[in-house]
């Protein structure tokens, strides 16, 4: 186990782009979605979902979430909490940074995001490691 300011859970975050996140349903059973996400520079981590998806709903119910980090046999297992983000500007700001990441390019330009997370109900989660595990 690593403590969640880890420099080398950081670092392998910040190196990979694709993880599982793991919430929990209401029924207690788990529900997992293989997402892109980005790595804010305070460490928190940051996915764009649509509103009507179960991990959106799952995370807003019960924010205690695991998202597991793989690499060929290797896997980085963080445990955090999930803040919900619906509004712009701070939605639009985060969704431009994961769509840059994700497309391999600089991130468009937040203002110009307006009507198309509207029309996709895009929202925001943003995870706050608590707990980091290292598994090789």
């Amino acid at each position: 186990m690593t403590d969640a300011d880890d420099p080398t859970a950081d670092a392998f975050l910040r190196d990979h782009m694709w993880a599982v996140l793991a919430t929990g349903r209401r029924d207690g059973s788990p529900q997992q979605s293989m997402i892109g996400y980005v790595v804010d520079d305070d460490g928190r981590i940051v996915i764009s979902a649509k509103a009507y998806t179960a991990k959106w709903h799952n995370a807003l119910r019960q924010p205690s979430v695991s998202l597991t980090v793989p690499d060929g046999r290797a896997a980085l297992v963080v445990y955090g909490t999930a803040e919900a983000i619906a509004d712009d500007p701070e939605r639009a700001e985060l969704t431009a940074r994961v769509m840059g990441r994700l497309m391999g390019a600089d991130p468009p330009d937040p203002s110009t995001l307006a009507e198309m997370l509207e029309s996709q109900q895009r929202t925001v989660l943003r995870i706050t490691p608590t707990r980091t595990i290292f598994h090789e």
